[in-house]
């Protein structure tokens, strides 16, 4: 995978997700840094990882650590939410059916001009205007899965 990709809050959980380790091992290979990877959040994503993994994971990571992976997750390209991608993301529940918190994710990732969106949120292999999505999780299955953004 080479180009922008805009990583969904739900892949970094599975990163550091202790409950789920096939997809915490597979999270870890797909966020491995290589020269051709160039991922994208959002300010959007980091307050919903920050949220879950100390909150809502059933092994949850301590406020330091969620704090140094905050830290780590700053050096990537970071899509500040405002008021065009809040309107755009409104738009785009009514133009593609799909919720508000997902439609900012489609914006934010639009935005920064990503052609691709990692995340298990929305069906593999749709499109919303030039995002694509893949689901890194697609052929693992897994018991007990939690939402993660």
């Amino acid at each position: 995978m080479t180009g922008r990709v805009f990583v969904d809050t739900n892949v970094w959980v599975y990163a550091v997700d202790a409950g789920e380790q096939v997809k915490r091992a597979r999270a870890l290979d797909v966020l491995k840094p290589a020269p051709q990877k160039d991922y994208v959040v959002s300010t959007q994503v980091l307050g919903e990882f920050y949220t879950t993994v100390t909150g809502k994971l059933r092994q949850a990571v301590s406020l330091a650590q969620a704090q140094a992976l905050i830290n780590l997750m700053k050096g990537l390209s970071v899509v500040a939410i405002d008021l065009p991608l809040v309107e755009a993301a409104i738009e785009g529940v009514s133009r593609w059916g799909i919720s508000y918190w997902d439609a900012l994710i489609v914006a934010a990732a639009s935005s920064a001009g990503c052609g691709v969106l990692l995340t298990e949120d929305l069906s593999d292999g749709a499109t919303y205007g030039a995002i694509r999505v893949e689901n890194p999780f697609r052929d693992l299955t897994s018991v007990g899965t939690l939402s993660r953004g």
